[in-house]
């Protein structure tokens, strides 16, 4: 009787867990098909601009225009590399993303954790003006910014596209909606064994901050490296061209080289795709687990 009533147990038990793996492979399947159009339509732009920087030149002016060329060419690039400082760009544009990067990860976390735990007379009025700068628009500050930068003495150099992106108001406001959502239990505990609030910042709350702290790189990432509108504005001398500031300048005196152009747009894009492949999961994370609630 014991082996009978055994076997359909053992039986039973794979048979009810399949059911479910089939079914959420069955909807991943469903997911992955309804968003694979999506993708393409979305990378479509930069499959074609890829393509128009390979094409040659007796072939992009062609009518009816063609999507894939028949050969390809890398004049379009070495035309760019030769003619143009977009190394020098680059490395500029480098330099301010990563100092772009680096303060606000440290300035926009500590904020948004004062203003997550710390508890002082007017942290609410204080972290609503801070918000409410966000509505203001970006027009309106280019001027009294010139002025204070003129008289500061950074007009024309690397510092004037730097300054602005030291910390943001939107960085303070991510940053705090995370730690939030994080239990201060886990803080409470930290300072019960003997840690001070520096401490539990830096031992506790910033490794659990990883996927806040990427996002909050994402978006600065995006705006420092894309940014023209100020520095056409604040810097005149072309050895501080950021990357966008020259490619700008640089299609203004070339504007039927369609190759050459591509070029410079796909040099300029894919870094910033790549570090978006790289950190998109902590991207998503942060996302999903802080729902940006308050």
């Amino acid at each position: 009787m014991t082996l009978l009533s055994s076997k359909p147990q053992a039986a039973s038990v794979p048979a009810v867990d399949a059911i479910p793996r089939r079914r959420r492979r069955h909807g991943h399947g469903w997911w992955h098909l309804l968003m694979a159009p999506v993708a393409i339509i979305f990378a479509t732009p930069f499959i074609q601009m890829f393509l128009t920087s390979l094409t040659p030149a007796s072939q992009i002016n062609t009518f009816p225009p063609r999507f894939f060329p028949s050969e390809l060419t890398l004049e379009g690039y070495a035309k760019l590399f030769r003619e143009s400082d977009i190394l020098h760009w680059m490395g500029n544009t480098i330099l301010v993303s990563s100092v772009a990067i680096v303060s606000h990860l440290v300035l926009c976390s500590l904020a948004g954790y004062g203003f997550a735990r710390l508890k002082f007379p007017g942290r609410t009025f204080g972290f609503f003006a801070i918000v409410a700068t966000i509505m203001i628009p970006t027009q309106l500050l280019m001027v009294p910014t010139y002025v204070l930068f003129s008289r500061i003495g950074i007009i024309d150099t690397l510092a004037a596209a730097m300054v602005p992106w030291l910390a943001s108001a939107f960085g303070i406001f991510l940053m705090r909606q995370f730690f939030l959502s994080l239990p201060a239990e886990l803080e409470e505990a930290a300072v019960l064994d003997g840690c001070s609030r520096l401490q539990v910042f830096w031992k506790v709350v910033l490794p659990l901050a990883r996927p806040a702290l990427a996002t909050l790189a994402i978006f600065t990432l995006l705006g420092s490296w894309n940014d023209l509108v100020w520095p056409l504005i604040a810097i005149n001398d072309p050895s501080a061209f950021t990357l966008q500031l020259g490619i700008t300048n640089f299609q203004g005196a070339r504007r039927t080289d369609w190759s050459l152009l591509m070029a410079g747009n796909v040099v300029s894009t894919l870094p910033l795709i790549l570090f978006f492949l790289f950190a998109q999961k902590q991207f998503i994370a942060t996302m999903t687990f802080s729902g940006i609630k308050g």
